[in-house]
């Protein structure tokens, strides 16, 4: 059982979560920035064609994420059905209004396509791993995540806010009910098992940063 007033194995996965960010990404970040995502965003110069790639590409991700939920090869899966920060839906109504403004909505590329990929053969033989993924892709989403749409909206869309970036409920209330739910999950696990989870951040950022590029493009 998680210690009375800590925030349980969740915690572990924000710290090592936060390591990995650049200095110039967070506070708490351990890592130089050595790429053009890794910079503040002020420093970013979106094109549009580049973040269409990233949002089919995301899509793509969060399907199999709800595929994976849903299908539920391990019990432990369940627990993660409808927990309200489901992203697919929201991100097909913002592809159906660039569609309708005349852009050409990309095939997904090799980024999405391969961490889909990655994502399926995990969550099939190593639940312990694939709820990393799950914790960064999600988390990453409600934090950083929105502050690029904030940018890439403010420089390419006239202030225009995407689906992508909206919730039906309270987001900070459904961030503390996933929170519980995974440290329900883990509640069980042994200390070697947490670990495996941990140790698959670092794999987490790089393929959600080769994602992440392409808004760059």
């Amino acid at each position: 059982m998680p210690e009375a007033g800590s925030g349980g194995f969740v915690d572990e996965l924000s710290r090592a979560s936060i390591k990995l960010h650049t200095r110039e990404q967070a506070r708490g970040g351990e890592k130089e920035a050595e790429r053009p995502e890794e910079r503040r965003l002020g420093k970013w110069e979106p094109t549009i064609d580049g973040y269409l790639k990233f949002l089919v590409d995301s899509k793509l991700v969060f399907d199999t994420l709800e595929k994976i939920t849903q299908m539920a090869a391990f019990p432990s899966y369940v627990e993660l059905r409808d927990t309200g920060l489901e992203r697919s839906g929201k991100l097909a109504e913002d592809l159906v209004w660039f569609r309708e403004r005349g852009y050409a909505i990309p095939n997904p590329c090799d980024p999405g396509v391969t961490y889909a990929r990655f994502l399926e053969g995990l969550s099939e033989n190593n639940p312990h791993r694939f709820i990393c993924h799950f914790y960064n892709i999600y988390f990453a989403h409600s934090a950083g995540g929105r502050m690029i749409g904030k940018m890439v909206a403010e420089k390419l869309l006239d202030k225009k806010e995407l689906e992508f970036y909206k919730w039906e409920d309270d987001l900070k209330r459904l961030l503390q009910y996933v929170k519980d739910k995974l440290n329900h999950v883990s509640q069980s696990w042994t200390r070697e098992e947490k670990d495996h989870c941990l140790d698959e951040t670092e794999r987490s950022f790089k393929y959600s940063g080769d994602i992440l590029r392409l808004i760059l493009i």
